[in-house]
């Protein structure tokens, strides 16, 4: 089974830029099949890690960035393949 793993991060105004390059210098611990980093208007960044689920028992996430540089909580959510 393959699960997606998505973190969003809305940065707080005009640090947008800010926020990617924060994004580009973490490593997400482990191995994933797949990762995409997104970024959208709103100064918003969306990183999507895709995992095989058989060999994970708890995937890894992206932290939260400094406080600072978002205007708001980080969303995260979990999907599983089903096709």
């Amino acid at each position: 089974m393959t699960v997606a793993v998505m973190w969003e991060a809305r940065a707080v105004a005009g640090r947008g830029e800010d926020l990617l390059a924060w994004v580009r210098e973490q490593k997400v611990p482990g191995r994933p099949v797949r990762q995409e980093v997104l970024r959208a208007p709103q100064d918003r960044v969306l990183v999507i890690t895709w995992w095989d689920a058989e060999f994970h028992a708890e995937l890894p996430e992206l932290p939260d960035p400094d406080g600072e540089l978002v205007s708001r909580a980080v969303h995260r959510w979990r999907f599983e393949s089903v096709g």
